[in-house]
């Protein structure tokens, strides 16, 4: 028998100081069985960090064409296509090819090793963007996952700092294109 996804409740203060964006939003997160507590939490700092009203979590892993994340205009074209951890050569292709803007966002010991194979073969890209997050900070987030979280995301100056209760982790993503 399958296992089915692990149903996560958050709210998700948002104070972007950088872009002037003040929100709080209600988001129920399916946890796909594979998925680690890391990765789910690099999808919430990602959606923080692009947040946006049309801004969606989408079927992530479960699903080969789709983005984690992704933002639709009101009349349905892509504009943010948002993919986590090191995605192959021909999907940065694809997703760059399908969306306005693409982000990536890298973590991982292997982080590195992935970037130096594809870096030559997206400059032509101008719609892409990739930032990675050290492995302590990715480490760090995955400490404060929560099955019912309130987690306060405040930005400054590409600073971030996310808080769970009493707990607080600070990231800086390094942006590599």
């Amino acid at each position: 028998m399958a296992q089915k996804s692990t149903i996560y409740k958050v709210e998700l203060s948002v104070s972007d100081m950088d872009r002037h964006y003040y929100e709080t939003h209600k988001l129920t997160v399916a946890k796909h069985p594979s998925e680690t507590d890391e990765r789910l939490m690099v999808r919430l700092l990602a959606f923080a960090l692009n947040a946006h009203d049309q801004l969606e979590l989408t079927k992530g892993l479960s699903t080969d064409d789709e983005p984690d994340i992704w933002q639709k205009s009101l009349s349905g074209e892509l504009e943010l296509w948002i993919a986590l951890g090191q995605p192959s050569e021909k999907t940065v292709r694809q997703s760059c090819g399908k969306a306005d803007k693409v982000v990536i966002y890298c973590y991982g010991s292997t982080a590195e090793m992935w970037w130096a194979k594809v870096k030559n073969s997206t400059t032509r890209f101008d719609n892409l963007s990739v930032f990675n997050l050290t492995e302590q900070a990715s480490r760090d987030l995955a400490e404060l996952a929560d099955r019912s979280m309130k987690i306060q995301v405040n930005i400054q100056e590409s600073d971030v700092m996310l808080s769970v209760d009493d707990k607080i982790v600070y990231v800086t993503p390094d942006q590599w294109a």
